[in-house]
């Protein structure tokens, strides 16, 4: 098994109303891809309620392996949502990890 696990923080000028929506929006657009894609074992968005750490949305995701992961991140309905993160973000990182 993979986890697949991706941190997201926002630009410092992106102002709560629209960070509130473009959290939303990204969520349901990835949880929307357990229905569409059988090899995602689990998936799931939350976003960070501590202020005082660096990231503000992380994306967890299991597989099976590095090429489900793979063929995940190219899937046009996932390129489409983290399109719509994209702008607004200032920093990602990732770690894909076998457990």
């Amino acid at each position: 098994m993979i986890k697949h696990v991706v941190m997201f923080r926002f630009r410092d000028d992106v102002d709560e109303a629209t960070r509130k929506t473009v959290r939303e929006t990204f969520r349901a657009q990835i949880l929307a891809l357990r229905d569409k894609l059988p090899f995602v074992r689990a998936i799931e968005v939350g976003f960070n309620v501590n202020g005082q750490e660096t990231w503000d949305i992380c994306l967890e995701g299991v597989f099976d392996t590095l090429d489900d992961v793979r063929r995940y991140s190219t899937f046009p309905d996932h390129v489409s949502a983290a399109g719509g993160l994209k702008p607004y973000v200032q920093g990602r990182s990732c770690v894909d990890y076998a457990c």
